[in-house]
């Protein structure tokens, strides 16, 4: 008895072992086949955000419906549109917001199925950083012994700490793990982390 719950036990261990390593590839193997136009997103993003915060989300798993926030100095609205809606347009210039800047953002996170893009401040002793997410929901997560169902995505905007396992740490020094909204980060490249999270946002 004793050794056959030795066996569960390691072959347990095995499919967890496997299924992180697996989705890490996934992950890797994305942004590897998508770099550029990730990049070209996350650029595009925060030069637009200067001007005027907002945020992306695709609403369906089609990618044939959108939603917009646009974040004012006192209120935030929340507009949902078909992808070839021409209200967009009127509802961009309302806001000021450059149209074909954001509409290209949107083909582009609909080309790669991005499902939504937002900016985060955050500060490190008491001085304020930013970084982007951007959240894609591939098939390949839809496993079995895969609870979570998002890829995330973080660009920072300098360079970051990490263990040795490649996780994202508080400060070289603390050799503390960092979480952000109760998720472990793991390293891409020195500015580029990812997590998996049951939440796209």
């Amino acid at each position: 008895m004793m050794r056959h719950r030795n066996l569960y036990q390691i072959l347990f261990a095995a499919v967890i072992f496997w299924g992180c390593n697996s989705t890490q590839k996934i992950v890797t193997t994305y942004y590897a086949e998508n770099e550029q136009v990730l990049n070209n997103i996350e650029q595009s993003f925060k030069t637009l955000y200067r001007q005027r915060p907002f945020s992306i989300e695709f609403t369906d798993r089609s990618f044939n419906f959108f939603s917009i926030e646009i974040m004012t100095d006192s209120l935030k609205y929340i507009y949902e549109f078909g992808i070839n809606e021409k209200r967009i347009k009127d509802t961009l210039l309302k806001y000021a917001l450059n149209e074909e800047g954001i509409l290209d953002i949107i083909t582009q996170m609909r080309s790669i199925q991005c499902t939504w893009i937002n900016n985060l401040d955050y500060y490190v002793d008491q001085e304020k950083h930013s970084l982007v997410f951007i959240s894609m929901r591939p098939v390949e997560l839809s496993k079995p012994f895969t609870n979570k169902k998002y890829y995330i995505i973080t660009y920072f905007s300098q360079p970051q700490y990490f263990d040795n396992e490649g996780k994202l740490l508080v400060k070289k020094q603390m050799k503390r793990t960092r979480k952000i909204n109760g998720e472990i980060f793991w390293r891409i490249n020195d500015k580029v982390c990812y997590t998996i999270s049951a939440r796209f946002r």
